[in-house]
């Protein structure tokens, strides 16, 4: 190994510091998760879920020393997930705490957000971004910070979106970089890479960063307090930072297998379908049809710069919730398992529908409620925890995967075709679910005019990380670097069903949404 690259990939769950070679191979990895500091908010006086920063860069510290030791460390990336940033003084500490965009504050809240700042269809319209609950539109953070936490708040000399945070203490540079900024922020013009409406309402310019970097360049170099911090070199590269969606999409991006149109269903907590613009077009620019407003569709930009149709809901979490439910009222700590004939009788009997939204107005139904209807009745979610009431489904292993696999379909489906999907787009299943045999099977019968495929990239957020550190390093293009990219593609085939359609508009007529997808 000539020089080695560290990512640190922050997820929601998970945190990891890796290390990759000059031809992308992963050598060393360590994980950890940090349990959520309750914090009290001065104005409700309720304990809200906010970010270990402190332990988080205590841990990052310590295994950097470890792998500087081991290895020829010429780089750092960082990739972290979405609807995040951290207030710092004029000091460079944080003096606001970084709360969890799946804090709910209200409807009171999400109303006066809009009243200040537009519209969603105004601001989807200016953004490409659609309205979500919660905060995992990162403005709605910021204006939350300032109502909730005005005292800290006032402190703030720059907010800095989270991979940028990092790349701030390694680098002392306040950047911004445009895959973070467009994914669902509220606060990017992405065709004319200027901030929104969204920033002048809310009264931050100011406090934004004024170095823009692209996503594959290099910020600059370790600042000497960092590197003997943490044991490297001062000539140590430390690149821009990049949005982890779109680090998993980079090598995608790299080995196209031969397909010139594609569309990456990355699965997991949250099911990511990623529909990049074609490279032949020469399209830079997003472009919304009017039938997109008002739907749960956005706009990314990928690590090249390029528009990026995306459709998301939180498939994993659906999964999980679900699960741990059916665990709980059977008192086992197996996972379920179903088959194929049990999906042909949930699709002819048309009696058991399990419908989202466990994160409510996360998804592509934003107007449903999590539960399970059986024959006619419905269970609400939080009613079969709480009450005692439980459908009969629950005691049926086989019965209820079938109908939150077809679940699952119906969700990645509505996903796929709001993001562009045509019957020539081929689809790619990576993450946790390409190991869910019977909805990639029920999946390709559904999509038989389309190619849909496993892909066998592990760790694809990490590695796209480091891809762009390579980018930085070498000077050489996505393209140039795809020769180190090896997915193989595994076709899958399709099971004939049938029923699919007919029961498919009853689960949309039951969560609200009929037959507006």
């Amino acid at each position: 190994m000539e020089q080695a690259i560290i990512v640190i990939d922050i997820g929601m769950t998970n945190k990891k510091v890796a290390v990759y070679d000059e031809k992308l191979v992963q050598h060393d990895t360590v994980y950890r998760e940090f349990q959520p500091v309750l914090i009290r908010d001065p104005v409700t006086g309720e304990q809200l879920p906010s970010h270990d920063i402190s332990g988080m860069e205590t841990w990052f510290t310590d295994q950097i020393r470890i792998f500087a030791q081991k290895y020829p460390v010429r780089s750092i990336s960082v990739t972290t997930h979405g609807s995040t940033f951290v207030c710092i003084d004029s000091g460079g500490t944080v003096c606001a705490p970084c709360i969890f965009y799946t804090y709910e504050p209200g409807d009171t809240f999400q109303q006066e957000f809009y009243h200040i700042c537009g519209t969603p269809e105004e601001l989807q319209a200016e953004t490409f971004t659609p309205r979500f609950s919660a905060m995992i539109n990162l403005a709605k953070g910021i204006f939350f910070l300032k109502k909730h936490f005005a005292q800290a708040f006032s402190r703030t000399d720059t907010i800095l979106t989270f991979p940028q945070y990092w790349t701030f203490l390694l680098t002392g540079k306040k950047a911004y970089e445009p895959t973070y900024l467009s994914c669902h922020t509220y606060l990017w013009k992405q065709n004319e890479h200027q901030w929104s409406s969204a920033v002048d309402s809310l009264g931050i310019r100011s406090l934004m960063p004024v170095e823009y970097v692209s996503t594959c360049s290099g910020l600059g170099k370790i600042l000497p307090r960092a590197a003997e911090r943490l044991g490297l070199d001062s000539s140590v590269v430390v690149t821009a930072g990049i949005h982890d969606s779109n680090a998993s999409l980079l090598p995608y991006l790299a080995d196209r297998h031969g397909e010139k149109d594609f569309i990456l269903n990355s699965t997991g907590t949250w099911c990511v379908c990623m529909h990049p613009t074609q490279e032949s077009s020469g399209k830079t620019d997003a472009v919304y049809t009017p039938d997109d407003i008002g739907k749960v569709v956005f706009f990314n930009r990928s690590a090249l710069d390029t528009p990026v149709k995306t459709a998301i809901f939180t498939g994993g979490m659906e999964i999980d919730t679900y699960v741990r439910l059916y665990q709980n009222v059977c008192g086992t700590n197996a996972f379920p398992a179903s088959d194929m004939q049990a999906v042909r009788r949930i699709l002819s009997e048309k009696k058991i529908f399990i419908l989202p939204e466990v994160l409510p107005g996360s998804g592509q139904f934003p107007g449903s409620r999590p539960g399970i209807y059986e024959d006619g009745r419905f269970f609400p979610l939080a009613g079969i925890k709480t009450s005692g009431t439980i459908p009969s489904v629950l005691y049926d292993e086989k019965l209820f995967f079938a109908a939150l696999d077809i679940s699952m379909v119906i969700q990645t489906e509505t996903a796929l075709y709001r993001a562009g999907m045509s019957d020539t787009t081929s689809v790619y299943i990576e993450g946790g679910f390409r190991k869910n045999k019977l909805y990639t099977e029920l999946l390709a019968s559904v999509l038989s005019h389309n190619r849909v495929l496993l892909t066998d990239m592990n760790e694809a957020t990490a590695a796209g990380c480091a891809m762009s550190a390579l980018t930085a390093l070498s000077g050489k293009s996505c393209t140039e670097l795809g020769r180190f990219v090896k997915i193989e593609h595994v076709p899958v085939c399709g099971t004939a069903v049938s029923g699919y359609e007919a029961y498919k508009s009853m689960w949309l007529e039951l969560t609200g949404a009929g037959s507006r997808i």
